[in-house]
């Protein structure tokens, strides 16, 4: 794939991390996060399902708006940008089941659709879907829809196996994550497009942190460990907070090919 030239003048550094070990660990604890949080706040707000998505759509846009306004990549801006976008993703998909009664095969495939929508208009007009070269706010915006759309495309198919076919939240996990290693070694072995294996993974790990999150916080009648959705969000913020430190500290998730205005 051909790689995009320098950014000019009023353009601005690539506003996402090296996809590292880390970036998949953090993915994933923040996938888990926004599954068992979005659960908290519905119970435990007494706002339902609708108040609790205004909340927490609010608070999005907020980050977001800081996110734009960063010349670069921020750890904390980040990653707290996809904390909330992993539970807002979460609710939109629980809204449309809950409120609505949209069934979840309906809302696998309207987000998949919206998804390669997405997709499709960014490489349009972009040339790319490479997470290597968003230093521009249009390919930003096109980046975070994208990543909005897997957050509600996965809650939605992992509840689809997880519940709708009775397959359970650990053999869920297990199934996603198997997927996930596939795609992996598609990549190395078989040279699976990078930008395609990327992404790919990018939409199951949404399950496979679903499905690890509901086996940890539901009642053991249910086929979980009852942690509580209290105990196992505290455990993965804690995570993801010692984890993005590091970073911050370290700088292991910047490119050494950073390039500065």
């Amino acid at each position: 794939m051909q790689k995009s030239s320098v950014p000019s003048y009023g353009q601005i550094l690539n506003k996402v991390p090296e996809i590292t070990i880390f970036f998949w660990i953090i993915k994933i604890l923040c996938t888990t996060v926004g599954e068992t949080f979005a659960d908290f706040l519905n119970t435990r707000l007494n706002l339902g399902l609708t108040g609790v998505t205004y909340v927490t759509g609010a608070l999005l846009l907020i980050i977001l708006f800081f996110q734009f306004r960063a010349k670069k990549y921020v750890p904390g801006i980040y990653w707290l940008a996809v904390v909330l976008i992993s539970i807002f993703g979460t609710l939109i998909t629980d809204n449309l089941t809950d409120n609505f009664g949209v069934s979840l095969q309906t809302t696998t495939i309207v987000f998949a659709i919206a998804l390669a929508a997405t997709f499709s208009a960014w490489y349009a007009s972009e040339k790319t879907l490479s997470i290597h070269t968003i230093f521009t706010k249009r390919r930003e915006a096109f980046y975070w829809l994208a990543i909005l759309f897997t957050f509600a495309l996965g809650t939605a198919a992992g509840d689809l196996v997880a519940e709708s076919f009775s397959l359970g939240y650990l053999v869920s996990a297990l199934i996603f994550g198997g997927l996930i290693v596939l795609i992996y070694l598609g990549h190395k072995a078989f040279k699976l497009n990078a930008v395609l294996a990327f992404w790919i993974a990018y939409i199951l790990t949404r399950p496979l942190g679903a499905s690890l999150g509901d086996y940890l916080s539901q009642p053991k009648d249910n086929g979980g460990l009852e942690l509580g959705t209290v105990v196992t969000s505290g455990i993965f913020l804690l995570a993801i907070l010692a984890t993005v430190i590091y970073l911050s500290i370290t700088k292991k998730d910047v490119s050494d090919k950073e390039l500065t205005i």
